[in-house]
């Protein structure tokens, strides 16, 4: 399954990745396609067996704040503003527990029997800290670790970082005199050497164990970014590692919100990146990383790979898992069985990493194929591997109506990113007319032998 290893039509930000016996569990905030807020009034959970990760199943929505068609509220004292965002879910003695954190009111805590809910409220959260450090309740972003020795911690923030002790035996109650602020700076301290923007907390606190080392995931004040810090202690002082993946490389960024996982003896990244050409109607997606024996983890790319270790040229890949998107073009949605790049204007270019064309054939050439929808244009697609500025190995005219094109190109062999670049022929005085104009969409395409 390709990023988003998810169904094209479900948007799921903030998602926690969780290992509970043979399955592992997402559990995100939820977007609507084209909406100009972030996420709505339900959590999502979604799972997979470890031994097929690309057989993903959806329970529905696990916890509301508002009623819907099928559910009424979870929780009394919501209103029309209290959506929910970025859950976490631990187990405890037989028991998943759900921490909620819902805008504009105090969060709290739900159980289940089972890991993909449903989840009943257990309590709102009770605590004698600050109002000022947990926002007035809220407990924003809330990741939670269970410890080995039973003891549980909440870690939250937002621009302000704080973590404390959990009661075992009441898990919404915070326990006195156990909250450590900015536990991540969100001010630079050049004398500590946090003189960067991604060292210093921004928001999406989520805690992990490795062996027993402590990983603090967060997203840092550059925003698009994964960072991480670590600790030999679950209460710090943390230090500052590096970042894990940064949805705005080459590709309309905006803020990230995930953790890591370790499944069938491989990590991963979850995260999320945008749709729409917004910062909201974001999609889950997944990539593989290490962690080194120093406990430091490599900075991954954005791929378009999800849980596949490479993708067929020669299937019809969907132009929405595109992981590079320069210049003014951008996924959208234009029904729930249609999403394309739209938007594309001269000089964009699209990415997609990364496809095997298998080992040496007899054949010095290949066709590729293309479904677009025009847009009253001319254009040229230009064919690229490797890179925007790699070998061009063809390219094709795109025409004013909708359909396919197909052309011929030559033939490669092994792993290789595959790009498009395009221009066009207007210039002069006519080429004012068709600046910044969107020369055609693209749906999908495909590689033939």
């Amino acid at each position: 399954m390709a990023n988003p290893y998810l169904p094209n039509w479900e948007y799921i930000p903030d998602g926690e990745p969780r290992v509970f016996g043979d399955r592992v569990y997402i559990y995100g905030s939820h977007d609507q396609a084209g909406s100009n807020k972030f996420c709505d009034y339900v959590l999502k959970c979604w799972s997979a067996p470890l031994s097929d990760l690309n057989s993903w199943t959806c329970h529905g929505d696990i916890f509301h704040t508002q009623p819907d068609r099928d559910h009424g509220a979870d929780t009394s004292w919501t209103v029309s503003n209290n959506e929910l965002f970025a859950p976490d879910v631990v187990e405890k003695d037989g028991k998943y527990y759900l921490f909620a954190y819902i805008v504009n009111a105090r969060g709290c805590v739900a159980v289940s029997d089972r890991p993909e809910g449903p989840f009943l409220l257990l309590s709102q959260y009770e605590y004698t800290i600050s109002d000022e450090i947990c926002c007035n309740g809220w407990f924003i972003d809330p990741g939670v670790l269970v410890d080995d020795d039973g003891k549980v911690y909440i870690y939250c923030g937002f621009e302000r970082s704080f973590m404390a002790e959990v009661n075992p035996d009441k898990m919404y109650e915070i326990l006195d005199g156990t909250c450590i602020e900015h536990i991540i700076p969100c001010e630079p301290d050049p004398a500590h050497g946090f003189d960067k923007e991604e060292t210093l907390f921004y928001e999406a606190a989520s805690l992990r164990k490795v062996g027993g080392v402590y990983y603090l995931i967060y997203s840092p004040k550059r925003g698009s970014r994964l960072a991480y810090a670590t600790s030999d202690k679950p209460t710090g002082p943390f230090t500052y590692r590096g970042y894990i993946v940064d949805n705005g490389v080459d590709y309309p960024g905006g803020n990230n919100h995930g953790s890591i996982a370790c499944m069938n003896g491989q990590w991963y990244i979850f995260y999320h990146r945008m749709t729409n050409a917004t910062i909201m109607s974001r999609r889950a997606c997944v990539e593989r990383i290490q962690i080194l024996p120093d406990g430091t983890i490599p900075p991954v790319e954005m791929t378009s790979l999800g849980f596949e270790e490479s993708l067929s040229p020669y299937k019809e890949t969907p132009a929405d898992i595109a992981c590079v998107l320069k210049g003014s073009c951008f996924i959208t949605e234009k029904t729930v069985f249609e999403r394309v790049i739209t938007n594309i204007c001269d000089g964009d270019v699209m990415g997609f990493k990364y496809y095997d064309f298998g080992e040496d054939f007899s054949s010095k050439t290949m066709l590729f194929a293309a479904q677009v929808k025009g847009c009253g244009c001319d254009a040229r697609l230009h064919i690229l591997i490797d890179s925007e500025d790699g070998e061009e190995i063809g390219g094709c005219d795109i025409g004013p109506c909708d359909g396919a094109v197909q052309t011929v190109v030559k033939a490669v062999t092994g792993r290789h990113a595959v790009f498009f670049k395009v221009t066009t022929n207007y210039d002069g005085w006519t080429g004012a007319y068709f600046k910044g104009r969107c020369l055609f969409e693209l749906k999908s395409f495909l590689f033939m032998k």
